[in-house]
């Protein structure tokens, strides 16, 4: 049985992944000193994205058994392994990391496949009865602490992504090499730097990244225009382009139109970095009508519904 309320759940599975063209080997992609913080990066948001949260699932270790990229998972609570389990079944997971890996190491395409092992069970051959998958992942116990390696790249990502919020000339101390989790050429125009303000209303605003209070405002005031403003955002941000919207929806679905909205944005956001400006989302906005919304993250008024 699996353990009880007063019992924290804990369980461990192996993520195997294989590129089927011959020309992208994952292994040696990751043992390139270059390349590997891009993996992790496009490794860490595609399970952010099959969880709903960046803590959802831990990565302990990732080993490199040609032609496998072997990732040791583990879980601390059944829901977040639920929700794992799900965007695995239905492919979701697998299209996110393919859409993080290109945009990581800026690659037109990404094929890839995958299994899913706990000890020697494996669960690619029971994803319907999802139960038995949780037991099995329970039974299977972490057996080393998290990797050394896994915990530098994952402060390198937490400082850039800092560090990109704080300042738009992110200039990385301690961990230059990593300067390519920033993926290149996101966006049109992405060689010049965000306009410094913008105009709204005939009024000047000083532009700046997107913060959490906005990513919270929106989540919540979007309601379902949420894939209208996606939509005019997809424009200039390959992370939403076709079909990555309505996959989004789908995997959403479950949780309502607030975390669907905010799923969204926090695509756009990781990946365009310090170039998620308000002045982009304004700009969506202002495109779909919604200008109450936009005066709300403007600051022009409080507590009025969009």
């Amino acid at each position: 049985k699996m353990a009880g309320s007063s019992t924290p759940w804990i369980g461990s599975a192996y993520l195997f992944l294989q590129s089927t063209c011959k020309t992208i080997m994952l292994p040696s992609l990751y043992e390139s000193s270059q390349k590997k913080p891009s993996v992790f990066r496009a490794l860490k948001l595609a399970l952010a994205d099959s969880t709903g949260s960046m803590n959802g699932v831990d990565m302990l270790k990732v080993h490199c058994s040609h032609p496998h990229l072997i990732v040791q998972l583990k879980f601390c609570k059944q829901e977040n392994c639920r929700r794992f389990l799900q965007s695995y079944r239905e492919g979701a997971l697998q299209r996110s990391l393919q859409s993080h890996l290109q945009l990581s190491l800026a690659i037109t395409t990404v094929p890839l496949e995958m299994e899913l092992k706990a000890g020697s069970e494996h669960l690619d051959n029971m994803l319907k009865d999802e139960d038995r998958c949780l037991e099995c992942i329970y039974r299977e116990k972490p057996d080393r602490l998290r990797d050394e390696e896994i915990t530098e790249l994952e402060e390198c990502l937490k400082n850039l992504t800092v560090q990109q919020s704080i300042n738009n000339n992110v200039a990385v101390k301690d961990c230059a090499p990593l300067k390519s989790l920033s993926p290149p050429n996101l966006s049109q125009g992405s060689s010049h730097p965000p306009p410094v303000s913008f105009t709204f209303q005939g009024q000047q605003f000083d532009n700046r990244t997107i913060t959490p209070d906005d990513h919270q405002k929106f989540a919540k005031l979007v309601s379902k225009r949420w894939k209208q403003v996606g939509r005019s955002l997809q424009k200039s941000c390959r992370a939403l382009r076709d079909p990555a919207i309505d996959n989004l929806a789908l995997e959403y679905d479950r949780e309502g139109l607030y975390e669907q909205a905010y799923q969204m944005l926090l695509r756009f956001i990781q990946s365009e970095g310090k170039k998620a400006t308000i002045a982009r989302l304004i700009a969506a906005l202002e495109e779909n009508g919604l200008i109450n919304l936009a005066e709300e993250l403007l600051g022009l008024h409080s507590n009025e519904d969009c």
